[in-house]
């Protein structure tokens, strides 16, 4: 068999310092934890990454490039309720994955000028494609609102999308993060398009919304 090739000492540091972040909290992880983690060198990570702000940024870039692919998908053809519903599913599951991003964000942001010019981007996309969404919802009979009420709609729903985690995390700081929670994010997020929905398409929401009990 061959083997497989040795990953890269960078690439190591990126995949611990994403899950050390993730666990611990990017304030709380200094390049020496990650250094020890990896059992290398201080010096040596210092050759990869200069600063933890490094770490951070190139973190970000490939979270970036992740989630801009996810907000372009559903533009490529007319949506329904359980493409929206896919759609919010991959979105959340890229938030849990860099979630350290979203669970230290007000932080990251007052200190990191790339981050808040990127991350503003971001959130304007979202808003964009979650009207795009119900945009074609409308044009496909499935749902019912004017321009504005869409606006505020995809507003809403790109609020909360961006800020659930934390508020999951703020109603149990004691209970150690594992995702489940993520499927009553969609859920919640969701929701706000029951009172649109026409018909079939809301009966159709209320089927996949089964399985998620809400607190």
């Amino acid at each position: 068999m061959e083997k497989k090739p040795k990953r890269r000492t960078r690439e190591r540091i990126l995949e611990a310092s994403l899950r050390l972040f993730n666990d611990f909290g990017e304030p709380n992880v200094t390049t020496t934890v990650i250094a020890d983690d990896l059992n290398i060198s201080p010096g040596n990570l210092y050759y990869h990454f200069h600063s933890k702000d490094e770490i951070i940024n190139a973190l970000f870039a490939e979270f970036e490039g992740e989630i801009e692919e996810t907000l372009a998908a559903p533009a490529r053809r007319a949506p329904n309720v359980e493409d929206m519903w896919l759609f919010l599913h991959l979105l959340f599951e890229g938030i849990w994955k860099y979630r350290f991003l979203y669970r230290d964000l007000d932080d990251l942001l007052s200190r990191n000028r790339l981050l808040e010019t990127h991350f503003k981007q971001i959130l304007a996309h979202k808003v964009q494609t979650a009207a795009k969404l119900c945009d074609g919802l409308v044009a496909t009979g499935e749902m019912a609102a004017t321009p504005g009420e869409i606006q505020a709609l995809a507003t809403n729903m790109a609020c909360l999308a961006t800020y659930w985690l934390p508020f999951e995390y703020a109603r149990d700081p004691r209970r150690r993060e594992d995702g489940s929670g993520l499927g009553r994010g969609v859920y919640q997020v969701m929701s706000m398009l029951a009172p649109f929905l026409q018909g079939s398409s809301r009966q159709l929401l209320q089927q996949l919304s089964r399985e998620y009990v809400t607190h």
